[in-house]
């Protein structure tokens, strides 16, 4: 009988590692402190727990306490790709490099006749790609525009198939050029639509009063083409007087008429809403959001999200819902019960930044209808993370919480980063292409 009931334990414990290391999910247990290894279940993790196929799901039972670590910060930039590095994809994929040599490529947005405008946000300028040969490279490469101030988000308007400008997200404003499908150099100067947004600091020049913080300006039109949603991020991580004049239309969605008139508040209390899109068949609007630091590695987790019409999301008062932030201990209690918890929960300190949904037929079933996005990676956590794409899975258009790892593979062992993932589109063929601040590069993903 004991060697019957030892048989079986051993059965047992070799089944319990296959399911630990099979990738259906990946429980981190390092709360991104040494990285050597699970030394408890936890929903936490770093680079050393992010592979292709792993399953996270952060709720906010998870959440530690204020400062249950310290703060940390690593400012080392991205390093040379080694001679052996390669992002990494599930099964079945192919990662080619579509573009190189590019100069800050950011946000990629695909026009209804398939070429692909990227931002290139330093240099001020808008690229299109068109085609892609049989070596995978694009057939054609143009610059539609420059001269625009940290350029971010990109949209067409009227949505369809007909669209007849291209909407610019700069950091001051939002502009539009003239647009008809096929073009690959704007055909007219732009046209200011929403004048005086709050701005970034431009790098290599002085800041001017009440500029600075977070200077990406995405957005987006409703799938009827009568709202425009833009996405503006804070200018602090939280601000050290309550009010803060300087954070007037900050940390929100904002909503206007196509035209720029009518500019409201959609939604609030979103610390950095990067990511913005529109969800086909529902409509709902969609965000990723950098959350705020200095509360610790694992605290608040980034998060993915639709955005509730009215709703408020915390900063910077509280956070994942109704947690009060201990820099505002005792102030606004009338709005802890107003704050909305995230559907989806990151990583913290991911940098959670374009998604896209996937409305294609390449790639297998179970991604198709599903959300994909980048996550730049953190420079304010003891041991790295993000540094990946990620697909996240919708059940009846609504997130479940969790979400898996699909492309990495931009860390080094050593901890050394090469790149860093911005922006994702669906390519006309149903391949994902995927923009790299840190290698420059564009990176194509097809399923054999």
């Amino acid at each position: 009988m004991k060697r019957f009931f030892s048989a079986a334990l051993a059965v047992l414990s070799i089944l319990l590692i296959l399911v630990f290391v099979s990738g259906k999910e990946y429980a981190g247990g390092r709360d991104g402190a040494s990285g050597n290894g699970p030394a408890d279940v936890s929903p936490f993790t770093d680079f050393h727990g992010e592979a292709p196929g792993n399953v996270h799901h952060i709720t906010v039972a998870d959440l530690p306490a204020p400062y249950a670590t310290k703060s940390a910060a690593i400012f080392t930039p991205p390093i040379p790709q080694p001679a052996d590095a390669w992002p990494k994809a599930p099964a079945g994929f192919k990662v080619e490099r579509f573009a190189e040599k590019l100069n800050n490529p950011r946000l990629i947005q695909r026009a209804p006749n398939g070429d692909l405008f990227v931002v290139e946000t330093y240099p001020g300028k808008v690229l299109v790609f068109r085609g892609i040969t049989a070596d995978g490279k694009p057939q054609q490469t143009e610059e539609f525009t420059s001269g625009l101030t940290l350029p971010f988000g990109l949209a067409f308007y009227p949505p369809g198939p007909n669209p007849r400008y291209l909407y610019v997200g700069n950091t001051d404003s939002i502009v539009r050029f003239p647009y008809h499908n096929g073009d690959m150099k704007a055909t007219g100067p732009s046209e200011v639509i929403v004048p005086n947004l709050p701005a970034g600091s431009v790098p290599g020049q002085p800041a001017k009063p009440g500029t600075g913080g977070h200077f990406t300006r995405n957005v987006a039109f409703s799938l009827d083409g009568k709202r425009m949603f833009i996405a503006v991020g804070s200018r602090t991580n939280v601000p050290t007087i309550d009010p803060d004049p300087t954070e007037f239309h900050r940390a929100n969605v904002l909503v206007a008429n196509p035209d720029g008139s009518d500019l409201q508040i959609y939604a609030s209390g979103i610390r950095n809403p990067v990511g913005l899109t529109v969800q086909p068949g529902t409509g709902n609007v969609w965000v990723s959001v950098n959350e705020r630091d200095e509360l610790g590695d694992n605290l608040p987790p980034d998060y993915i999200t639709h955005v509730q019409e009215g709703g408020f999301y915390g900063w910077p008062w509280y956070y994942t819902g109704g947690n009060q932030d201990p820099r505002f201990a005792g102030k606004h209690p009338e709005l802890k019960d107003k704050a909305i918890v995230p559907d989806v929960l990151m990583e913290p300190h991911d940098a959670s930044l374009q998604l896209t949904f996937y409305q294609a037929k390449q790639f297998p079933k179970e991604y198709q209808g599903q959300i994909f996005a980048a996550e730049h990676g953190s420079w304010n956590r003891s041991v790295r993370t993000g540094y990946e794409v990620v697909f996240v899975p919708l059940k009846d258009g609504k997130a479940t919480g969790a979400y898996q790892d699909f492309l990495t593979g931009f860390v080094t062992e050593k901890g050394e980063v090469w790149g860093r993932p911005v922006g994702v589109a669906v390519a006309t063929d149903g391949s994902l292409m995927v923009t790299d601040d840190g290698s420059n590069s564009i990176w194509h993903i097809s399923y054999k």
